[in-house]
Parts: structure tokens; C-alpha cells; sequence
């Protein structure tokens, strides 16, 4: 395979945090969140040079196990061949298994990185395209269709192919996560989950995840009645005892509270006025963050300046 000449500039790339399922949306819809990882890649002569600061330093491999370096590997592939080497900087602010997308925002960003130091890389690997490596690596598109597009995201299969679609959520819409000290694998939360459901249970799902859409983007008075779930959250509770209670205390008090992702963080969809109050809600174990909403998704930015 013939190798590209690469760019010999280093790249910066920015990566939202995301909320995914949000409730009834399973596997289908994503919210991007104000909460950002950033990379710089070089390429370099030889070998690989993996530096990390923030969530995951002192767990994380420092190899091609890590994750955003097989996904840079997986793109070089598809751009025509992989550089000699290269130096990657990460500064990781989402934190890891707790349902906030880190997996996600790592694949997004070594797959942007490559086609962003590779010459002619965005019309080699365009933004379906990346859509649908992504999700191929991912298994799912949910997280991933967010991340890279931003806002809020619903996302769907195709004839084999990965669709999304992005809207702009209400902008009064304030999202306060809950996160616990403790993560979660998604496989753990995934395996809790029955083969079957109740039709009566798919069916008020599929009626609330299409309430959502409206109440995210136009009518954030309907999202405590969009975001009631019976296709996960219940069967995923003995996981997580802690957060499904705080997303049963908060929605007593008629806070929209759900399990971000496949938990165990707890997202409250707050307006402006009661966020302050429902960031206070939550108790001891649990560090509450009061976020904006993304809406540019995955991006290039200056190394310096301009993007802070």
C-alpha cells in the first residue's frame, strides 16, 4: 500500500462528551454535552508517543492498545496508509465508565486526527463515511452520531448503512450531570438487558421517544413525561441501585432525570432558573456538574488561540 505524504504540521481536535438514549431513545437518540476532550497529533519519523493528562492517566495504555490510536489506525487504513510514527497529546476531561461517550469521544477524535494529517483526507473519508466507521467500531451509533455532529442527535440503520440526523435542542435547556465515584462497563449494563420486552412496554417507548424530538427542540415543558423509559433503565437498576434511585428521586420532584447512557451517571434536563437547585439535590457520592450544550460536535482547532 502506498503511504501519503503527511502533514507535517500537528493537528488539534476537540471532542464533546455525550448523553446517549436519554431516556426512551435506545440506541437511537444522543445529546451533545459542554464537556470537552482535546488531542494534538504530529507525525512523526518513527514510533509512537502517547502522552495523557486528565481522566484515564494513570490507567489508559500508553501503546496501540489505546483506543484513539487503533481508531487513527483504522482510518489510515482507508486513507491509503498509516504514518511512521507519531506523537499523540491527550487532555481528557470526560470521565471514563460512567455513560458519558469517553469511548466515543476517543474513536471520533483519532479518526479526525487521521483525516486531518492526511493530505485530501476529507474527500477520502468524508462525514458519512466517518459516521459509519465510527459506529463500526463503536457497535452502535448513538454516542458517536452526537459526538461528531453535535446538538441532538437521532440516529438509525439503514439497508446496512448508519443515518443521523441533527437538531438543535431548545437553548434554554441546561444539563446537569450527576457523576458517581464508581464506573460501570457498558458490557456489564448491556448483559442485564432482556432478549424480549412487553409489546405494551415497546410501544410506550416508541410513542415517549418521539415526544422527546418535540420536547428537546421546541417544548422542554413535555420532557418529564418524554423521557419515561421501560426498555432499559429498570433492568439495568441492580447495576446501579444508587443512580436509579436518584433518577427516582429527581423525577418525583418533577426534574427530567434519566441514566446517561448505559450509566451509572444520572443527566437532569433543567431549565435555567432551577438548574442551581437541582445541581444541590444529589447528596454525598455524587459530583454534580452543571453543563452547556454543545453544538458544533467534533472539530479542528488552532493549536493555540481562537476555541478555548
Amino acid at each position: 500500500m502506498a503511504h501519503p505524504a503527511f502533514r507535517a504540521a500537528p493537528v488539534r481536535v476537540r471532542v464533546p462528551a455525550t448523553s446517549a438514549n436519554l431516556g426512551p431513545g435506545f440506541d437511537a437518540l444522543g445529546l451533545a454535552l459542554g464537556l470537552y476532550d482535546d488531542v494534538v497529533v504530529r507525525v512523526a519519523d518513527a514510533g509512537l508517543n502517547i502522552d495523557i493528562a486528565g481522566e484515564g492517566a494513570d490507567t489508559l495504555p500508553r501503546d496501540e492498545r489505546h483506543l484513539l490510536v487503533r481508531s487513527m489506525h483504522t482510518a489510515f487504513e482507508v486513507l491509503g496508509g498509516r504514518p511512521r510514527g507519531l506523537d499523540v497529546v491527550c487532555a481528557n476531561r470526560i470521565p471514563h465508565g460512567r455513560g458519558l461517550g469517553s469511548s466515543s469521544a476517543a474513536i471520533c477524535a483519532g479518526l479526525i486526527a487521521a483525516r486531518a494529517v492526511t493530505p485530501g483526507g476529507e474527500s477520502r473519508l468524508d462525514d458519512t463515511a466517518l459516521l459509519e466507521l465510527a459506529t463500526e467500531i463503536e457497535g452502535h451509533p448513538d454516542n458517536v452520531a452526537a459526538c461528531l455532529l453535535g446538538g441532538f442527535t437521532l440516529a438509525w440503520g439503514e439497508g446496512g448503512a448508519t443515518r443521523a440526523i441533527r437538531m438543535d435542542p431548545d437553548p434554554s435547556l441546561v444539563p446537569v450531570v450527576f457523576v458517581p465515584a464508581e464506573p460501570l462497563l457498558t458490557e456489564t449494563a448491556r448483559g442485564l438487558l432482556p432478549r424480549t420486552v412487553p409489546h405494551a412496554d415497546a410501544a410506550l417507548n416508541a410513542g415517549r421517544a418521539a415526544l422527546l424530538v418535540e420536547a428537546i427542540t421546541r417544548r422542554p415543558e413535555l420532557l418529564l413525561p418524554a423521557t419515561e423509559d421501560r426498555l432499559h433503565q429498570e433492568y439495568r437498576a441492580p447495576a446501579m441501585p444508587g443512580s436509579a434511585d436518584l433518577v427516582a428521586r429527581l423525577r418525583a420532584d418533577g426534574v427530567p432525570a434519566v441514566i446517561s447512557g448505559a450509566g451509572p451517571t444520572v443527566l437532569a434536563l433543567a431549565g435555567d432558573g432551577e438548574a442551581e437547585k437541582v445541581s444541590r439535590s444529589a447528596g454525598e457520592g455524587w459530583t454534580a456538574n452543571r453543563l452547556a450544550l454543545d453544538t458544533a460536535g467534533a472539530r479542528v482547532l488552532p493549536l493555540t488561540g481562537s476555541g478555548e
